[in-house]
This record gives C-alpha cells, structure tokens and sequence, in this order.
C-alpha cells in the first residue's frame, strides 16, 4: 500500500461465552492482524473475561442479554467497532476461528486492505479435523469482513451475516487466506453445542420438520472420504514462527450448551424435544453434575419406538442423504409431522 492511501483500522469482532479452551490462541493471533478487538462477552464463567483482559488490543464489552440472538450481539459489537476511527475494516470471527496464516505473504490481504469503502468480503471455512492434521472445506463463502460505511446490520437470530450486507455492495470472495475452523477438533463439545442448536430451532420454530433439523445439525456425519484434504503448512507456520501453539487446548469438565438444555427440559419438558435425537445423553447425570440441588429429578427417554427407529434412520441415511430415494422418504415422513 503507497503512503498516499490510508491504511484501515482493523476491528476484529468477536462474540464470546465460555470460551476458555480456545481463547488465548484466538487472541494471539488476531492480535498479529487486527490494531483492535472487540470482545462481547455474555456472562462466561471459565475465565473468559479474565483471559481477554490480558490483552492490550482488546476491548472487552457486555453483552447483558439472557437470551440468544445473534442480531443483537452483532449490533453490540459493531457499536463499539465504530468508536474507532476512519477507515475501519470490520473482520467478524468466532473465538474457534483464526485467519489462515498466509494473510502474512499473501497478495489477496493487500486487496482486502486496499477494498474500496462499502466492500462485503467473503471468506471460506477450513474446517479441522480432530487429527489436526486434515481438513474438510465447504464450496460457501461467508460475509465475515466488511470495509465499513456504516450501514445498519440486518441480521437473523441464528446463523446470521456477521456484518452488514447491503444489497448493492460490492463483494469480494478470497480464495487464499481462509478461515481455520476448530470447532471440529474436540468432538464430544461441539455434539454438545449441535444439540442445544437443536433444541433451540424447536423451541424458536416449532412447526420445523424434525428431519430438516436433524440433516442441518449433523452434516458434520457426511463429508465423502474425496472431499477430507491435509493441512496447508503455511495456514499454520506464520503464526507457529511467533511462538503460537497452534495445536493443544484447554480441557472443560461439563459443557454450557447441555445446561442450557437441561433448563429448556425444565421450561418446556423434555417431552417438547422427543423429535430431536439428543437421547444418546444420560441427563440425569448430567443434571446431578452441574446442579446437585436437582439431585432428585430424573430425565426419561420420551421418545416412542417409532420415534427411535425413525432416528436410526436419519443417523443410517446421513451420509447419504443427497441421494433422490432418501430425499422423498424424508419428504415422505415429514408429511407425517416429522
């Protein structure tokens, strides 16, 4: 970039709850790219907050809401994203996310940096195996950084734009630099957060197809062998040269999202929930563990035997569930009310 152009200020945006086992990686190497970043922490109780705090780019904020809504956190931290000066490139990321390493040498970053005020730029996921070691990457681009005008953010409750998205924006999709997903590596977590995604599409549209919930919530179960690659070094190598493990991660004992849908049983009865298959969990145990003051409640499978064996199905046809024959029994089923 020639001296007669100003370089952007580079806010990092990122949502965070319970996000001890990963966080201190994700701040060191946004740190590398980004002058600031904003953290929206809502009510973690890891030592979230005090991790971020000890990071003299962060600025850590509240997200008081006791509700989820990924609309309003996105304005909280676009808010204070905007406090900072002109010209502001707005790169939204999740705490399980870190920008490939080669934005260090790549020319794509300095087309980034040099995106004309109003640009939406797209990024594609590099999703991580447990191995660390392999990689599957789906064909979509996401909207996660946006060269800011101050357009008003438009958002859903779950899954939505992370940043503004205006209809006639230009858009910039990087083909290089992507994003190192990590959500993937430790398995049995993010089972736990796919089931409280679960609960809460039943919870916020009741009238879902049971099976359009399963097939979203377990694409994970369907990658072909053909479409799992090995690791590109020089995704991980620049930040490893500055002393970043890129590897280990902190241990959690229990899981915020099982907690959440314990107290979705509570409100709603679990009986709300005998279409979602999250009954491989003994939640019970769960419940004694993380709340011995409900010692005495028990949790029971509400699912009929047609329900379990239509569950045996979804998790039997999910690798295959493109196929033509398996897309009309869903359809068939759903008909039904599943």
């Amino acid at each position: 970039m020639s001296s007669e152009e100003t370089r952007p200020t580079i806010i990092c945006l990122t949502p965070v709850k319970n996000e001890a086992w990963i966080l201190d990686r994700f701040l060191q190497c946004a740190s590398v790219w980004a002058d600031h970043i904003v953290i929206a922490d809502q009510g973690s109780e890891d030592g979230s907050r005090e991790i971020a705090s000890r990071y003299s780019k962060v600025a850590l904020i509240d997200n008081s809401s006791t509700t989820y809504s990924e609309t309003e956190r996105q304005k909280i931290l676009l808010a204070a994203a905007r406090r900072f000066p002109e010209p502001r490139l707005l790169i939204a990321l999740d705490a399980d996310e870190i920008l490939t390493a080669n934005f260090m040498k790549c020319p794509e970053w300095n087309t980034v940096l040099r995106a004309a005020v109003g640009t939406v730029i797209y990024f594609r996921w590099v999703n991580l195996r447990p191995d660390l070691q392999s990689y599957w990457s789906p064909d979509s681009y996401h909207a996660w950084g946006f060269m800011d005008d101050g357009s008003e953010h438009n958002g859903f409750l779950m899954h939505s734009p992370r940043v503004p998205v205006p209809a006639d924006a230009p858009r910039l999709r990087l083909r290089n630099i992507r994003v190192l997903h990590y959500q993937y590596i430790k398995w049995e977590r993010m089972e736990s957060k796919h089931r409280w995604y679960q609960c809460l599409e039943r919870v916020n549209q009741p009238s879902r197809s049971a099976i359009d919930i399963y097939r979203q919530y377990h694409h994970m179960n369907a990658i072909p062998p053909g479409e799992i690659y090995s690791m590109q070094k020089d995704w991980v190598s620049g930040y490893e040269e500055k002393g970043i493990d890129m590897t280990s991660v902190r241990e959690e004992a229990t899981y915020w999202w099982d907690r959440e849908v314990l107290a979705m049983f509570a409100q709603h009865t679990p009986k709300a929930f005998r279409t979602e298959d999250i009954w491989g969990v003994n939640w019970s145990g769960l419940l004694k563990k993380t709340n011995p003051n409900d010692a005495l409640i028990t949790y029971q499978d509400p699912r009929s035997p047609f329900d379990k064996l239509l569950h045996r199905w979804l998790r039997k046809t999910q690798p295959i569930y493109h196929k033509k024959w398996v897309k009309l029994v869903d359809k068939t089923l759903a008909s039904f009310g599943w």
